[in-house]
This record gives structure tokens, C-alpha cells and sequence, in this order.
């Protein structure tokens, strides 16, 4: 009992024992009643913790043993086991102690901190994550990455709402996130899209891999450059990289990505990546969602009513090329008699880490008495002065 005793101080260094102490209380947000376990290496791991202030380093040990027996390459796993095995003969705990933070040791001491934190703060179920405002109907599923959490979530469209279904472990870019350029190895912030898969590359993509629209086109505008962020695997002799590891790329674990593979659907899966993601009841998202739904709907409404002016209005001071633009818009609506604008298949994204930045992507039907037209559209739309205005428009080929 004094090695598991001066275990758990050990671990107070890292912030453990508190956490062990909300698991097995139920006072931590998420607790074993919360989110069901990812996957049993989780499970398995968690349990050990909450074992070892609970049971003891016997039955502690009898958890970690589970995790090493299904998956002999997690490298946290032997870590921990290690430490029980030092605690257990009376030795300093390698793991806990502050000198032990070095440069291999640290990475995995924030692995297991980011895991065990996901069930003791984890989001509410029922609750949603504000950036999801409205997904279209194609979009079956729709990916949110939080970084701060090292955790990719996944949500089901139901009927254009996000319904939660489950959750994983990721690493991300070794120097962190907000990409701007090649070669930076930072994860980039913002809304893309899942492209076909890349198989038979080498072993340390793991099995498959997708890659990631990345740059978009609001990086573009920005600035932003670099290719080949992917959403992938691990190499066959590791079974998980640590919370900041790879080269921008989001990574699981080779099981965590065969359960994730079957909920993307290649050139429709949206994946949004934001720094912190806000996750609000359904009535405020409702509240948020009207708010901008009808907002869109006024700038449709405008553009059929035939006032020019009105439907300029919608497009901010600094939308790239605005004078001449509307100087043609004007030209054009002097030969229209009437306007009709269809729209279908809408998303509308709210922009991660920019709380007043919509990315909107729709098919608009565009007739008049003497055209008919329809076009993959993307607008970017931006809040100013408590309104709307579209700060960025453009077809999609």
C-alpha cells in the first residue's frame, strides 16, 4: 500500500491522481457513467489508473497486462506497467517523477493525460458542436477534430442536425497547429473535405490513408500553402504516436482507423479541425443556426426581388473585386425581367477558432427569362456590425 501511496503522489506531477480520484468518485465531467470507452486499449488503460487508488498495483497491473496482451507495441503501456512494477518493489516511480520528464518521456506522459482526461471532461453527448450549423443531406457523417484535446469526433447527420456517435485518440503536428506553409509540420485550422483514399504506400501510413483538401480556399486567400495532410494509420511495429508527433498529418491507430474508415464517404465527408471546438445545447445551436439560415435566406430573397442594390448589399466592402462586380451585376439586371435562385444540398460551417466566419457550400439554380444554370457555389460570409455579408464567392469545379 506505501508503493501504490507514493505511486499516486508520483503521479500528482502529471496531474493523475486528481484525475484517478474523479474517475473513481464520479465527480470528474466525464467519469466511467459518461462516453463509452473508444476502444478496450483505452479502456484497459483507464482502468489501471483508477485501479491502482481503487484495488491496488495488483489489480492495476492485471488492467495494463490486458492492454499489452492485445497490443504488445503501445509503448504508454509499458510505460505505466514498468512504473507498477518499480511501485510494487518499493522503487521511485520513473514515469511520475519530475526528472523523468525528458525528451521521450514527456510525449507519452501527455499521451496518457489526454486520454485519461477524455473521460473525466469529456462533452456532453446531447450536446453540439457549434461549427456543425447545417450539414446536407449527402453528408451522412461529418468528422470534428479538437486539438486541444487530441480527439476526432464523429457525427451522424440527422436530418441536417449532428447527432454524436463516437470518438478517438489522434496525434497531430510535432510543432502544432495553424499551418501556413510547406514543410512547417503543423496541422492546419479550418473546414475540408475527405478525398479518395491512397493505398499501398509505405509502412508508416499504416493500411490506407485520405488525404485532406487542404489548402482550401480560404487558405489560399490567406496565404496558406503546403500539401499532403492526410488522415492516417501508424506504422505495423507502433500501435499509437504521441499527442504532437507527425508532420501535419492527423493520425489514429491502425484499429481506431479501420472503426473510423466506415463512416467517411470520399469527396462528401467534411472535416472541420479547430483548435478548441464549442460544443453548445440544441437550443443554442438552434438559436444560431436560424440566425445565419436566415441571413441566407435574405440574400437569396434580395437577388429574385430584382432590387439590385439591396442584393449588392449583402456582399461586404472588401469582397475582392467589388466594384466592378456590382457595376456587371447592375448591367446584367437591366435585361432580366424576373430572377428565380434554387438551392439544395446546403452546409454551412461555422469556422473553427473564428467565432464570426461562415463557410457556406450549396447547389444554386440560377434562371432567368433567358438563362438557366446550376452551379456547385462556395461563399464565405463574415458578421460585421451584427450582419452578414459575404466576404468571399466562387464556383466549385
Amino acid at each position: 500500500m506505501r508503493a501504490a501511496l507514493r505511486y499516486s503522489r508520483g503521479l500528482a506531477v502529471v496531474a493523475f491522481a486528481t484525475a484517478a480520484t474523479a474517475l473513481a468518485d464520479g465527480s470528474g465531467g466525464g467519469s466511467l457513467g459518461g462516453p463509452a470507452f473508444s476502444n478496450d486499449a483505452e479502456a484497459y488503460l483507464v482502468r489501471s489508473i483508477v485501479s491502482l487508488r481503487e484495488m491496488g498495483l495488483k489489480h492495476a497491473l492485471a488492467e495494463i497486462d490486458k492492454v499489452l496482451e492485445r497490443n504488445p507495441n503501445f509503448r504508454l503501456g509499458h510505460l505505466i506497467k514498468g512504473d507498477l512494477l518499480m511501485a510494487s518493489a518499493g522503487h521511485p516511480v520513473a514515469f511520475a517523477a519530475k526528472a523523468a520528464r525528458s525528451a521521450d518521456i514527456a510525449p507519452l506522459q501527455d499521451e496518457a493525460r489526454v486520454r485519461l482526461v477524455r473521460y473525466l471532461d469529456a462533452p456532453r453527448v446531447d450536446y453540439m458542436p457549434a461549427s456543425l450549423i447545417q450539414l446536407a443531406p449527402n453528408q451522412s457523417y461529418a468528422l470534428v477534430v479538437d486539438t486541444s484535446r487530441s480527439r476526432l469526433y464523429v457525427y451522424a447527420n440527422d436530418l441536417g442536425r449532428p447527432r454524436y456517435v463516437t470518438d478517438f485518440y489522434i496525434s497531430l503536428g510535432k510543432n502544432g497547429i495553424e499551418k501556413q506553409r510547406e514543410g512547417d509540420q503543423k496541422t492546419p485550422i479550418g473546414v475540408y473535405t475527405v478525398l479518395p483514399a491512397k493505398e499501398k504506400l509505405p509502412d508508416f501510413y499504416g493500411h490506407m490513408a485520405f488525404p485532406l483538401s487542404y489548402p482550401n480556399d480560404w487558405d489560399k486567400l490567406h496565404g496558406r500553402n503546403g500539401h499532403g495532410i492526410w488522415l492516417h494509420g501508424t506504422p505495423s511495429e507502433t500501435y499509437s504516436r504521441p499527442p504532437w508527433a507527425t508532420d501535419g498529418c492527423v493520425v489514429l491507430t491502425n484499429e481506431d482507423f479501420a472503426r473510423l474508415a466506415k463512416y467517411v464517404d470520399v469527396t462528401r465527408t467534411p472535416i472541420v479541425i479547430g483548435q478548441s471546438v464549442h460544443w453548445v445545447d440544441p437550443t443554442h445551436w438552434e438559436n444560431d443556426r436560424e440566425s445565419f439560415i436566415a441571413a441566407f435566406d435574405h440574400w437569396k430573397a434580395d437577388w429574385e426581388s430584382m432590387n439590385t442594390e439591396r442584393y449588392i448589399a449583402n456582399y461586404a466592402p472588401d469582397f475582392p473585386g467589388r466594384a466592378a462586380w456590382a457595376a456587371h451585376k447592375r448591367k446584367v439586371a437591366l435585361g432580366q425581367s424576373w430572377i428565380k435562385v434554387g438551392v439544395s444540398d446546403l452546409s454551412v460551417f461555422a469556422y473553427p477558432d473564428q467565432r464570426d466566419l461562415m463557410m457556406v457550400t450549396f447547389y444554386q439554380d440560377y434562371r432567368t427569362d433567358y438563362v438557366s444554370r446550376r452551379t456547385l457555389k462556395r461563399q464565405f460570409w463574415a458578421r460585421e456590425g451584427g450582419r452578414w455579408r459575404i466576404v468571399h464567392e466562387a464556383a466549385i469545379s
